[in-house]
């Protein structure tokens, strides 16, 4: 399986299960760090395992490439990401 920052995911298990989530951190091979910036803010992201998310193809490249060099990301930049990739899908269809 493999993980970016800045990937989007969707969480398959616990009481969070069909919510959007952005990678904010990799743990480990088993684990990352998620936030959407909305519930799960980007100062106390969740802990979740890899095998309970559904990953997709999407990254955020400007979320991506903050993460990578360490810079701050708030949680609105968070939010409007997610929210871009709402009105590309309906702009698809």
């Amino acid at each position: 399986m493999n993980v970016t920052l800045g990937q989007v995911v969707y969480s398959k298990a616990g009481r969070d299960a069909g919510r959007r989530f952005v990678i904010v951190g990799v743990i480990d091979k088993l684990y990352v760090h998620i936030s959407d910036g909305d519930l799960r803010k980007i100062e106390k992201p969740k802990k979740k395992k890899i095998k309970h998310l559904l990953l997709t193809g999407d990254v955020i490249e400007t979320l991506r490439i903050k993460l990578e060099n360490r810079q701050r990301v708030s949680n609105a930049e968070i939010r409007k990401a997610l929210a871009a990739l709402d009105k590309e899908s309906d702009m698809s269809e």
